[in-house]
This record gives C-alpha cells, structure tokens and sequence, in this order.
C-alpha cells in the first residue's frame, strides 16, 4: 500500500481505499469501476483524448511534472469517460497522464463519468481554457469550436466559461491574421497586445511588415498601437481627400436638379476629375420609359 499512497498522493489514497466516501451515482458499470467514481485506472487502459484542443507539451513542463508526481504523486485525478469493459477515454488531465507515464505509473486516479462526443468536446475545451499556460492561438481556437460544434452564440460561450463577451471576440479576431503571425504569437515572438494591434490592419502585406518591425526592434504594443492608428488615419484622410475630388461641383448638381424637375423623374449625375461621368435617370415601367423617351425628345426640339 506505500507504493500505491505515493502514486496518488496525499489524500486521495484514504478516499480510494474507503468506500465509504467513495463518490459513486447510478450508471452504467462498464468494468470493474462505476461512473461516478474516483479510481485507480491502469494507464494502459486510458485512450488519448481525440479532442485535445491543446497542439504542444513543453518537454522541460513534462519532466518537472514526472518528477513531481515520483515525490509527490497524482494530486488531482484526471477524468476518463467510460468507452466499454476496462476501456477509459481522457476527458482533461492530458499534461497529467503523459508525465504518470514517463514517471513509470502503472495506474493513475481518475474521475469516471458517462458522457457523449459532444459532452466530452465540450468538457474538454472548457477545461482547457481555464489553463493559465495554453497561448492565445489554442484558446482562440477553443473558442471558435465551442461555438461551431457545440451550436454556442458568443453570449452563450461566455456564458458558460464565465468569460466577458468582448474577450471572447478579442480571441476569435485574432484567428483572422495570417498563419506567420499566428506563428508568431503561438511561438511568443509577439504579445497578444502586439496581435490584437496588427488585426485592424486589413492588408496582409503591412501586416507581415509590422511583424518584421516588431521582432527586429523589440517595438512594443504601444509602439504598434501607434503604427497601426496613422496608418488608419492616413487611410481615412486618403478616402476623404478622394470622396472630395469626386464631389460633383455645384453648377452641375443645380443643373441635375433642374432636368430631374422638367422629366418628373429623378435623375443622378456622375463627374470624375477628368470629366468622364454618366447621368442615370430612373424610371419603374415600360409606360413610365415611354413617357420619358418623349420628354427628352420634347427637350430637344
């Protein structure tokens, strides 16, 4: 019984060998364990988790981890699903079962319950985000399959996770940026500050740019702040100073409003600083079209 108390730690050893605290509910016995319960599981009979949202482990993470549990054992259990006779699907607790593993554990604690794909993906996501060590890039893609797989609006995801709704969005923006930045952000060259700056720029070479600026000069998010608002505003001032050159002059917009009231119809006029336009005149019928075919040759005599 040493063996097996360090392996899991203090305190859950006295929960599994008492059954009187043991946590069991109805379900379904699917082996020796009933859902519901905490028990010590074989790590052969645990199945990878097929929706781990999470992409990489740090080796260095693991091995402080494996070293922990040979001192200190498993103090959280992980939690498995039932999958048939003495099989278990990991639900969370993948970081866990890998360093048990590489510690050389046999059997591991686990919570069992009874849950289906959609359950299980939903668990398993939610757990995930609540990790203060996963990037920007892994929760904004837990984010984004908890909406689409699960049928969740962004009110209702931030909802359940306890998350504000503009968080949520800030997230889920940043899966818009190309796959460098996206890179960069996943590998830490950047901060989620310097992302979430480089997503309101809309051109895909300028934001490849701003990232080369970031990384060779160590700019700050404030100093990327600052980048990306001239730019904007550079934008701004270059559609204003266009949308005025365009601005149709005032001697042809009076003249417009005059043929609009001899036709009865209205009537749109077009310049260009070059003097090429078009004026459109609008009419709803073939009747109404024939009326207006015969004022315009009225005005021509």
């Amino acid at each position: 019984m040493n063996a097996k108390k360090k392996a899991l730690g203090k305190g859950l050893g006295a929960l599994l060998e008492n059954p009187d605290t043991d946590i069991t509910t109805k379900g379904v016995d699917a082996g020796k364990y009933v859902a519901g319960s905490v028990a010590e599981i074989p790590v052969e009979s645990i199945e990878a988790n097929p929706f781990q949202p999470r992409s990489e482990f740090e080796e260095e993470g693991l091995q402080e981890l494996s070293q922990s549990i040979k001192e200190q054992g498993v103090i959280q259990p992980l939690t498995v699903r039932k999958m048939g006779y003495e099989k278990y699907q990991l639900i969370s607790g993948e970081r866990r079962l890998r360093a048990s593993k590489i510690a050389g554990l046999e059997s591991i604690p686990s919570f069992i319950r009874i849950a289906d794909d959609q359950q299980m993906l939903e668990m398993s996501l939610v757990e995930n985000i609540q990790r203060r060590d996963l990037n920007a890039i892994e929760v904004a893609i837990s984010y984004q399959r908890l909406m689409e797989e699960c049928s969740l609006t962004q009110e209702k995801l931030s909802e359940r996770i306890g998350k504000k709704r503009s968080t949520i969005t800030n997230y889920i923006r940043l899966l818009k940026l190309p796959p460098d930045i996206q890179v960069a952000l996943r590998d830490s060259k950047i901060s989620m500050g310097h992302a979430r700056a480089i997503v309101n720029v809309t051109a895909e070479e300028t934001q490849q740019d701003i990232l080369e600026e970031i990384i060779a000069n160590d700019l700050s998010v404030r100093d990327v702040e600052k980048i990306v608002k001239n730019l904007i505003a550079f934008k701004n001032k270059k559609k204003t100073t266009a949308k005025k050159q365009n601005a149709l002059p005032e001697k042809y917009k009076e003249a417009s409003n005059r043929l609009s009231e001899k036709l009865g119809k209205k009537v749109s006029m077009k310049r260009n600083q070059k003097g090429k336009g078009n004026i459109i005149i609008s009419f709803s019928s073939d009747d109404e079209l024939e009326n207006l075919i015969d004022a315009l040759e009225q005005l021509d005599s």
